[in-house]
């Protein structure tokens, strides 16, 4: 019985390359796109504008960050869960839910008046818009036939990449043009238009609601639990110092227990809540292990550029909103691109070009100084947005285009999970580098500048004697901006030990990319091999 559908599928998969698309099929994926586009897109939007909501809900600087980290725990719980709650209720039901939820939830954090409100909106809004990202890489390789990768395939890496990449730009941009609302309040037209076009016009598959009595309740609290609290370490561990802090402690306690109840139960019940079989795949797992990488590289870029453009430049959100833009044009114009190459050139060849390229614009920015500024970005920025298109298109392939369409919605979940990951794994490396690397930095540059030191005290001497000048305590003064330079110099150096350690990473890419079977191209598998 499953041959014969599989012959049928396979009869109708072999000539779709000349076949018209189903418009319907087609409006309502990109009615998909769309969604998951607003929910990447929150997140980088509002942590450019963190400053304006904080002042708006009067909040601390220690509270202020939660705005960000519960949206983030909430939303890697979902992703992974997103692949049998589509199973049980329909891919229809699960995106037409999370898109209305993400919505109201959107609606509900512009009327925040404190912060505890806004942690809570914050994290409904995670936790329902996370279900949405799975759903279009799921939907991409299910419903489309593998003679429209090359379309499909650029459309969501470019959704997945450009979404975080832009962010700030756009919330630079709307945190000045208007009021941190609308940060929130930008959702809810496009939230409504999606959710009932999703409603209306998705037919993918039929809910499974049998599934609801066998659903793992263990395992979903043990996942909660395990994912929760590692998201919670990697973000607070480098600001709190680690495991000196005592709810390091015990958030990293609870993730341990978490993850062996978690992993007992996956490998223990009949219908686990998240199925980690598919990993047996090599080319899945390997897929996932780059998945993981590019997570690192997306969001850790995304956070370095403005942290340098800021805290060394002086910039305002506006400012690098602007100067982030050239890697979001640069993907934007390279998507086209990655899609042909995609169908004519291995694979593997595009994933070691775009590593290759990714840690050629690192490189350059090892050489950076103080003094540099939008002209001396724009080549670094150029080949990171471009490096990650032709990455995303053949890791995304082959990750999914392999498998059999059973396993492609938990796998998807788990795809997405290890981008997630990466990202909050690479963000807390590279913190945790720049603390520890700009400290050592300013012990050894402060080692240098002594009473003995004949140009240093030339330097304070001119200096102090130009504010002396206008009747200020010149010495004093001098000491606090020489402080200051040093301070600065240390940081520009401890940027440029993050950056050399991203380029090292993203070179040894390229040899790992000689281990992964070339994919077959997905026509064989339709084809009943």
């Amino acid at each position: 019985m499953a041959a014969t559908a599989t012959m049928r599928n396979a009869g109708a998969a072999l000539p779709a390359a000349d076949q018209p698309m189903d418009p319907k099929r087609v409006v309502a994926f990109f009615a998909m796109v769309f969604g998951m586009f607003m929910s990447i897109l929150d997140i980088q939007i509002v942590s450019a504008s963190l400053a304006e909501i904080q002042a708006g809900l009067g909040a601390g600087a220690d509270e202020i960050a939660w705005v960000q980290t519960s949206y983030l725990i909430a939303e890697v719980i979902m992703i992974p869960l997103s692949g049998v709650l589509a199973r049980i209720l329909s891919t229809r039901v699960l995106f037409a839910l999370s898109a209305a939820g993400f919505t109201m939830a959107s609606a509900l954090a512009a009327t925040a008046t404190n912060i505890e409100q806004m942690i809570v909106y914050r994290a409904i809004q995670g936790f329902i818009g996370g279900g949405m990202i799975p759903s279009v890489f799921a939907a991409a390789f299910t419903i489309f036939p593998p003679s429209k990768r090359n379309v499909v395939s650029p459309i969501i890496g470019l959704v997945a990449t450009l979404a975080p990449t832009i962010g700030p730009t756009i919330g630079g941009y709307i945190s000045h043009a208007m009021s941190w609302h609308w940060l929130f309040l930008i959702n809810v037209i496009p939230g409504i238009l999606v959710t009932a076009v999703t409603w209306s016009l998705i037919d993918f598959d039929e809910p499974e609601l049998s599934l609801f009595k066998k659903f793992d309740w263990w395992g979903l609290a043990s996942m909660a639990l395990f994912l929760g609290t590692l998201e919670y370490v990697l973000e607070e561990g480098n600001a709190k110092d680690w495991f000196n802090d005592e709810h390091i402690l015990l958030g990293t306690i609870a993730m341990l227990i978490g993850a062996a109840v978690f992993f007992y139960r996956v490998f223990r019940v009949d219908f686990p809540v998240v199925d980690l079989k598919a990993f047996a795949n090599r080319n899945f797992a390997f897929g996932s292990l780059f998945s993981f990488v590019m997570g690192v590289g997306l969001y850790g870029l995304t956070y370095l550029y403005p942290l340098y453009l800021g805290r060394i430049r002086g910039y305002d959100s506006l400012m690098i909103g602007e100067t982030m833009f050239v890697s979001g044009a640069a993907m934007f114009l390279t998507a086209p691109v990655a899609g042909a190459l995609s169908s004519r050139l291995d694979p593997r060849v595009m994933m070691m070009i775009g590593f290759g390229g990714f840690s050629a614009g690192t490189l350059l920015m090892t050489g950076m100084t103080a003094d540099w500024d939008f002209y001396e970005l724009l080549l670094p920025q150029i080949l990171r947005g471009c490096s990650l298109m032709l990455c995303m298109v053949p890791i995304n392939n082959i990750a999914l285009g392999t498998l059999p369409p059973e396993r492609i919605k938990n796998a998807s979940g788990l795809f997405n999970l290890t981008r997630n990951l990466g990202g909050a794994v690479g963000l807390a490396i590279i913190n945790t580098m720049l603390t520890q690397r700009s400290d050592e930095h300013y012990a050894r540059l402060s080692e240098h500048i002594t009473w003995s030191n004949p140009a240093a005290l030339n330097w304070l001497n001119s200096v102090g004697g130009n504010y002396d000048s206008y009747g200020l305590d010149g010495a004093s003064a001098a000491v606090k901006k020489l402080s200051g330079l040093v301070t600065q110099q240390s940081w520009l150096l401890s940027f440029i030990d993050v950056f050399m350690g991203l380029t090292l990473l993203f070179f040894s890419l390229i040899f790992l990319t000689l281990l992964i079977k070339r994919p077959a191209a997905a026509a064989p598998a339709g084809s009943g091999h």
